[in-house]
């Protein structure tokens, strides 16, 4: 009858046993499942970038996937760009900026493993006689081992730090990329402002010459009677005039190379360049399809990582709410006596396995969620307005180009009729026909049209560059 007793109890406790396992792992995958419903990543394909362009483009052939070299053919610039990408100072600072998010990303896989520690200690206690009344107050003992702790990735904690490293890490890559887009534009536009400066300062000192001669030709006529001193005058001080601005052209061309010297890193030196009229334009110009920034556009790509880790980091902060099983081992030796500290009987281990789960920790949990969901919506924002942001620059940079276009054909005629009328009022000048105020300023409407062919040469490369930019293109 004890027997019988006995073994009903022993079959109803090992029921009770085998009913908490059960529960325990029901509890268990329920948390596991509801954790990884709650898991969500960004989806590239929820991202809309229609009509970034006005109407929707159908070709996909794109300037920004070429490589600079095939735009910028100028073998000067392309050295130019070349020292540029090896010397610049932000380039060095982004490409360290990597360096310290690879760090970083390499902590994050060292999570996965468990920590280790070896140590020796020594341990001296007086204790009071209130609490050892019969035994030794002064307790002395040595320790060494070696402890190992361990968290077990469970809800998915470090896998979303994880993730949220790789996509810092490619954040700083792709950083370097924005960097090397802007510098290689910044470049190219330089050396043709430069160049512009120069075809300025060219024709200036060609009009100089003219002006000089018109001064020239108005005392001789003045010797003939057919002006007066005033035509001397106003020609002499037109010629002043353009003489006026060959210094501040100088100057504009002294401080573009410093500029340029500044981008490539260097000191003061002279640029060496080509000439204005010996660039040649893009073979072809177009812009793609919108979503196409989604991945040749480093500044969009960077906020898409932004978001990305933004996402990962909401994941990390929702597995803060779930239980954390941590593993403890340590094993090593201890001893009241030194000499005794390697004796195989002072040897000793301990494993624990304990599951912690939250329950009340000063709102740090929420918190952290709560902020981590702010800090992706604010980056869905960001990514919102850069994509925005690049559309603008692309549609602008084609309006400018196509506007440079029209004025190119207009301006060559302007400058046509100029020369013809500062060549006819000379002619007649001569004759007497003509007011020598008619001659000046035919003269001074043939220069201005002059420069204003060099400005538009100048915004249509201009134009080109800021295209090329904001399509991407640049850092392949």
């Amino acid at each position: 009858m004890h027997k019988a007793i006995n073994w009903a109890t022993n079959k109803t406790d090992s029921m009770k046993l085998k009913y908490l396992k059960q529960t325990i792992s029901l509890l268990g995958l329920s948390l596991l499942l509801f954790a990884c419903s709650s898991t969500r990543h960004f989806d590239q394909s929820q991202i809309d970038t229609k009509a970034l362009y006005g109407a929707e483009p159908t070709d996909t052939s794109n300037i920004g996937q070429k490589q600079w070299k095939e735009i910028f053919t100028d073998a000067q610039l392309q050295a130019l760009i070349a020292e540029g990408i090896q010397n610049n100072l932000d380039i060095r600072t982004a490409q360290l900026n990597v360096e310290a998010a690879e760090a970083y990303f390499s902590q994050s896989k060292a999570s996965f493993f468990p920590n280790l520690s070896l140590g020796i200690k020594s341990n001296s206690a007086h204790n009071p006689e209130t609490l050892y009344p019969n035994s030794a107050r002064n307790q002395q003992y040595f320790q060494w081992g070696a402890e190992a702790s361990w968290e077990l990735d469970i809800w998915g904690k470090m896998r979303s730090a994880k993730r949220a490293a790789y996509a810092e890490l490619m954040y700083s890559k792709t950083g370097v990329q924005a960097v090397q887009t802007r510098l290689v534009a910044n470049i190219a536009g330089a050396y043709y402002n430069l160049l512009a400066l120069d075809e300025q300062l060219r024709i200036s000192q060609e009009s100089l010459q003219n002006n000089i001669r018109i001064a020239e030709t108005m005392k001789l006529l003045k010797e003939s009677g057919k002006v007066n001193g005033a035509a001397i005058a106003q020609s002499e001080a037109a010629r002043y005039a353009v003489e006026l601005s060959i210094p501040e052209l100088q100057q504009k061309i002294r401080e573009a190379e410093n500029a340029m010297n500044f981008l490539l890193g260097r000191t003061t030196s002279i640029i060496p360049r080509s000439t204005l009229p010996k660039q040649s334009d893009v073979p072809w110009i177009s812009v793609g399809v919108p979503s196409q920034l989604l991945e040749n556009r480093p500044d969009v790509v960077q906020a898409q990582y932004d978001v990305i880790q933004a996402y990962e980091m909401v994941n990390n902060a929702k597995s803060y709410f779930f239980p954390a099983l941590n593993l403890t081992a340590s094993a090593g030796f201890a001893a009241s006596d030194l000499s005794l500290l390697l004796d195989p009987t002072a040897f000793a281990a301990n494993f624990v396995a304990g599951l912690t789960a939250p329950i009340f920790n000063k709102r740090g949990n929420t918190t952290r969620l709560k902020v981590s969901k702010v800090q992706r919506e604010q980056s869905l924002i960001h990514l919102r307005g850069t994509l925005l942001t690049a559309g603008q620059e692309v549609n602008n940079a084609l309006f400018a180009y196509q506007t440079a276009q029209q004025k190119k054909d207009l301006r060559s005629k302007q400058v046509q009729s100029l020369e013809t009328a500062v060549s006819m009022t000379r002619e007649l000048l001569n004759y007497g026909t003509a007011n020598y105020t008619e001659v000046l300023t035919a003269q001074e409407k043939l220069l201005a049209a002059q420069l204003g062919v060099v400005n538009d040469r100048a915004q249509q490369l201009a134009a080109q560059v800021s295209l090329y930019r904001a399509l991407g293109g640049g850092w392949k």
